[in-house]
C-alpha cells in the first residue's frame, strides 16, 4: 500500500518557505516599530522656521542689520575726526525682555562677529572674558620667559558700549498667532553716558495652525 505519510525530509522542505516568510516579516515589524528618523544635511544659513519662535536665522539677520546700520553711522566718522583712530567698542549687555527663552549670548557673538567682520571698529572682550585673559596674563609673570611675557596695565579701554533688549508682542486667536519681535540697541560714550546711536529690528511673523494663510 503507498505510503499517505510525507517523510520527514519532505515535511522540512515544506515549512522552510514558510519560516523565511515569518521571519522577514518579523524582521520588517520589528524595523517599523523603531520609528526611523531621517536626517537631512544642510547650509547654516538656510531658513527654517518649524516652531516660529526666535531662532538661530532671527539671531544673525537682526545682528546683520543693526551692525550695518551701526557702522554707517556718523558718529563712527565723528570719532575718526575727533580722535584720529577707529573707535574701540564693547558689547554688554542685551536683555531679554520677552516672555520666550532666546539665547542671548548666541545673540551677542552673532553682533560681535558682524561688529569685527565690519572692520570699522575694535571690539574688545567682555567683562566675563577678561577675568579669563587676566588669569592668563598673571600666569605668564611666574611660568613665560621675559620677552615673551605680557605687562600689566596694557588693556585697550572701550570707548563705547553696546546695550539693548528684546521685547515680545504675540497676539492669538483661532489657532493662529501673530510673533512680533522688536529689538533695541544704543551705543553709549562711556566717558559722559551720551547715546551716540540708536537702531532697531523688528521682525514680524505669522504662525498658522489652522489651515489659514496670509
Amino acid at each position: 500500500m503507498r505510503n499517505l505519510v510525507p517523510t520527514t525530509p519532505n515535511l522540512r522542505r515544506t515549512a522552510w518557505p514558510a519560516l523565511m516568510v515569518l521571519t522577514l516579516a518579523a524582521l520588517a515589524l520589528v524595523a517599523g516599530c523603531g520609528g526611523g528618523k531621517t536626517v537631512t544635511r544642510m547650509e547654516d544659513d538656510t531658513t527654517i522656521d518649524l516652531s516660529g519662535n526666535w531662532n538661530d536665522t532671527d539671531s544673525r539677520q537682526v545682528a546683520e542689520t543693526l551692525i550695518a546700520q551701526i557702522t554707517t553711522g556718523a558718529w563712527v566718522e565723528n570719532h575718526l575726526l575727533a580722535r584720529g583712530k577707529k573707535p574701540v567698542v564693547i558689547v554688554g549687555q542685551i536683555a531679554n525682555k520677552s516672555a520666550e527663552h532666546i539665547p542671548v549670548k548666541t545673540f551677542v557673538a552673532d553682533v560681535e562677529r558682524s561688529f569685527i567682520n565690519s572692520g570699522r571698529v575694535t571690539v574688545v572682550a567682555s567683562s566675563e572674558e577678561r577675568e579669563g585673559v587676566r588669569d592668563e596674563r598673571a600666569d605668564q609673570q611666574q611660568y613665560s620667559s621675559p620677552e615673551t611675557m605680557k605687562a600689566w596695565g596694557r588693556e585697550k579701554g572701550a570707548d563705547y558700549m553696546m546695550i539693548g533688549e528684546i521685547n515680545t508682542i504675540f497676539d492669538r486667536e483661532d489657532g493662529d498667532e501673530v510673533k512680533f519681535y522688536e529689538v533695541d540697541v544704543y551705543l553709549v560714550d562711556l566717558e559722559d553716558n551720551t547715546k551716540v546711536w540708536a537702531g532697531v529690528k523688528k521682525i514680524k511673523k505669522l504662525v498658522s495652525r489652522s489651515g489659514h494663510k496670509p
